[in-house]
């Protein structure tokens, strides 16, 4: 007689019964193998590191604080002033640079992958305060990921993963882990006793954050309070949160690099910048109306739920900015996408019977695909841009060239005339500009220096007014990107990959 095997899991040979793989375990593995892969792309964008956005002024940070740790100046142009871009972050990785003789760039993808490790440690562990189901810190990594909208928001600060590989070696990426970390450790202070010494390296820890980066600080900083509130500490816990909080204060002011609570006023040029953060929003966090639903099921349990209140936060003030004109209060959003973000991922795994979980999760799955093909453009970073798809071609962009050709000329140091784009990017490899190329609070002289690029460049501007600007900056170069400069008074020593003519000022 034959033993016959079937599907139920009965082995033909010894007759034991295996036990059959549960769908949700079968979820599981899917879920993590997807989140392995997507973890590798990082690791291979992180390799490429693709020039874009800041990364200029990052880069100039590090050289500024290579060359000149104590007294590094403006990171930017030839100035003493002090610039929020000198922050904890940026000084280790100077250091690292000076100590190692790296090269900047080299020392920016070290800066990329700590960044990341960071932020996939700090998730996993801060979940795990809000779930012990071994599923949830896989979902909420890729609801970070792909739960957005139908429009990729490339912005630093905001997770998504095309945001990711171009901001990875931000100093906001390293920023957002490191909040992680810290709703953690609050979360433990909190629902167990905990000593002076562990609230005042809190406070400390909260400080840093927010001297690295100040926008994902305010989202730190909403988070923490969201889970205060959610934890209904004890009077006895009051006294250390205050101490906690005196010491993070005391911190910020004693910031040796830049006036911390000065950027409170920061100006209007920030404004401008960041009111584009504001449109389209059906299109970029269309998607996330999925958490909505699911941050409604938790209120209705417990109104002071920490992802309730933290996202409630976050809509406060990224409502405010809106009505007052204070646009840059837009970088609070993470604050409100984030929690609902993790909520959507927890549904899957803890809201109510079976059938509503599948429901969940079946949901999710929908969404999650619709973000990842939201932003498949990523692969361009990884594979050639004409291998793609022709949809998938369509939302990759193009990463900048460099100008790393100038240093065979241009030297540490050297002040460049150059304007717009190019002169976020010159400042990388060493050299000053004229003009900052980013609004810039501590420059007294801003627009005055913008005002001169500007006419420098203009077709009807006299050479003896060029002349002039040239004395006043210390030019020593000048880098025409449109290649259509005329003033025989200049000498062309070399052109671009692009048609850029550098000229050596006379």
């Amino acid at each position: 007689m034959t033993v016959r095997s079937s599907s139920s899991g009965v082995s033909g040979e010894t007759g034991t019964r295996r036990p059959a793989l549960r769908p949700a375990a079968v979820g599981r593995v899917l879920a993590t193998g997807v989140t392995g892969l997507v973890l590798l792309l990082l690791i291979l964008v992180v390799v490429q590191l693709p020039w874009m956005g800041d990364l200029g002024v990052h880069a100039a940070t590090v050289q500024r604080l290579r060359h000149a740790p104590l007294a590094p100046g403006n990171p930017l142009v030839d100035a003493n002033t002090p610039s929020p871009y000198y922050s904890p972050w940026t000084l280790v990785l100077g250091g690292v640079a000076r100590a190692t003789g790296l090269d900047v760039f080299v020392v920016l993808r070290l800066a990329a992958a700590a960044g990341l490790a960071l932020l996939v440690t700090g998730v996993w562990r801060y979940v795990r305060t809000l779930s012990a189901h071994p599923a949830a810190p896989v979902l909420a990594l890729l609801s970070l990921l792909f739960l957005w909208g139908t429009e990729p928001l490339l912005w630093s600060g905001f997770t998504g993963l095309h945001s990711l590989a171009l901001t990875a070696a931000y100093p906001s990426t390293f920023t957002l882990g490191l909040a992680f970390h810290f709703w953690t450790w609050l979360s433990g202070a909190l629902r167990r006793p905990a000593g002076w010494g562990v609230w005042l390296g809190l406070g400390v820890l909260w400080a840093v954050i927010l001297l690295c980066h100040q926008f994902s600080g305010v989202v730190a900083t909403a988070g923490a309070a969201a889970t205060v509130a959610a934890a209904r500490p004890g009077r006895a816990v009051w006294p250390r949160l205050g101490g906690a909080l005196l010491l993070g204060v005391s911190v910020l002011g004693a910031w040796p690099y830049y006036d911390f609570f000065a950027l409170a006023d920061a100006g209007e040029g920030l404004e401008t910048v960041h009111r584009v953060l504001y449109a389209q929003p059906a299109a970029r966090f269309g998607l996330v109306l999925l958490g909505v639903a699911a941050l409604v099921g938790r209120w209705r349990r417990d109104h002071r739920d920490p992802l309730v209140v933290f996202c409630a936060l976050g809509v406060l003030a990224v409502a405010a900015g809106r009505v007052t004109g204070h646009y840059s209060w837009a970088r609070a959003l993470p604050a409100a996408v984030i929690p609902a973000q993790l909520a959507a991922a927890l549904a899957v795994v803890g809201a109510g019977s079976r059938r509503v979980r599948s429901v969940w999760a079946a949901l999710l799955a929908g969404a999650l695909l619709a973000g990842a093909w939201t932003q498949a453009g990523v692969l361009g970073y990884v594979v050639p841009a004409d291998a793609l798809p022709g949809p998938v071609a369509e939302e990759y962009r193009r990463p900048w060239p460099g100008y790393g050709w100038l240093t065979h000329w241009v030297r540490y140091g050297d002040v460049v005339m150059a304007e717009g784009r190019v002169a976020r990017q010159v400042p990388a490899y060493g050299p000053y500009t004229v003009a900052p190329g980013y609004p810039d609070f501590f420059l007294a002289d801003e627009e005055r220096r913008t005002a001169a690029t500007e006419a420098y460049f203009a077709a009807d501007t006299p050479p003896a007014e060029r002349r002039r600007t040239e004395r006043e900056y210390e030019v020593r170069w000048v880098l025409d990107h449109r290649g259509a400069l005329d003033d025989p008074a200049l000498r062309p020593v070399a052109r671009g990959p692009r048609g850029e003519v550098l000229y050596a000022v006379p």
